[in-house]
């Protein structure tokens, strides 16, 4: 009995071991064979915006690597959670792809009735770019640099308010989260988009505003506004020299980030092919000067890394919401 239960125990095992050599091998060859017709990438959020523009200058450049057409869809709406909750049901095969961004990660906090999960319905396939937000004031604002930015706002609690384009943004929670690490008390005033930001800035209806680096070193240039700071510490090709809020905040790091990202349970060797896919169009000699001309930085990432950065990220928003308690409404 026990030589016959051994056997059996040696059977399964050779068996298992075969299982996973099929299953490898299958992996293997599915990756050999994709791409062979085109790929779809969502995005959530309406043509000509900052991410549509990003998606249409990694489309052309992926197509080029895996020789199959990168079809850009539009599903905007709901700040990226039509988009989201389409991709998170595709089939994952791959030929199905979403261009996420921080949105999504602080989407779960904020409207609990999500239909999916930003972390667990997706495989993190590369880490893209960050979109670096600046911090501006009038150019009477009576601070110049980062350090006196934050000992004024320290030195005044309710005195100043600052304007984002709305509620849930990393705009918002970053600087909820300066708030956070300094004690300062500073209003919100949510706008419905960026646009208005910097005329009210400039026109002294609202003291300070987070915008993109594009917009504040295109108004810091012409003299009409102040660029405080930059709220992720990276060189901005044209505004060099503005300085990080980590000069006063060390570590600090607060900006939008997009990945490429895929359906849960795509097969890891497509995933894998993506990746490096993804990593030779980003380590392209053009690309870093492509970027800085829609205001952002790249910043690839491999899939594994990604995988564990992700949650990572989740977590830090998650903190922001519930100790500044913020709320969508």
């Amino acid at each position: 009995m026990t030589h016959a239960f051994f056997t059996l125990r040696r059977r399964s095992a050779v068996l298992a071991g075969l299982a996973a050599l099929v299953t490898l091998a299958s992996g293997a060859a599915q990756a050999q064979a994709y791409p062979n017709k085109p790929i779809r990438l969502l995005v959530g959020y309406s043509a000509g915006g900052g991410v549509d523009a990003m998606a249409r200058l990694l489309a052309p450049r992926l197509s080029a690597i895996l020789g199959q057409q990168i079809v850009v869809e539009n599903r905007a709406g709901a700040a990226g959670l039509i988009a989201g909750d389409a991709a998170a049901r595709a089939t994952p095969d791959g030929y199905t792809l979403m261009l996420g961004d921080s949105s999504l990660l602080i989407a779960q906090y904020l409207q609990p009735r999500m239909s999916f999960d930003p972390v667990k319905s997706f495989t993190p396939v590369a880490g893209l770019f960050t979109l670096p937000l600046v911090i501006v004031t009038g150019n009477d604002f009576p601070a110049k640099t980062p350090k006196e930015f934050v000992a004024l706002l320290k030195a005044n609690p309710g005195k100043y308010s600052y304007a984002t384009s709305g509620v849930g943004t990393v705009h918002h929670l970053g600087f909820e989260m300066l708030k956070g690490q300094t004690g300062a008390y500073v209003v919100h005033i949510p706008y419905r988009g960026a646009a208005q930001i910097a005329s009210d800035v400039m026109g002294k209806q609202v003291p300070i505003g987070v915008v993109s680096a594009t917009l504040a070193i295109a108004q810091a240039k012409a003299g009409k506004l102040r660029a405080i700071a930059i709220m992720n510490p990276v060189k901005l090709a044209g505004g060099e020299d503005i300085a990080p809020l980590a000069d006063a905040l060390p570590g600090f790091d607060a900006a939008p980030r997009l990945y490429l990202l895929a359906p849960a349970g795509t097969p890891a060797a497509i995933v894998e092919r993506l990746s490096e896919a993804t990593r030779s169009v980003m380590a392209a000699p053009d690309m870093a000067q492509a970027a800085a001309l829609q205001g952002a930085v790249p910043a690839f990432m491999a899939a594994g890394p990604l995988a564990a950065d992700i949650p990572r990220e989740s977590a830090q928003w998650g903190k922001v919401v519930r100790e500044q308690k913020i709320t969508a409404d």
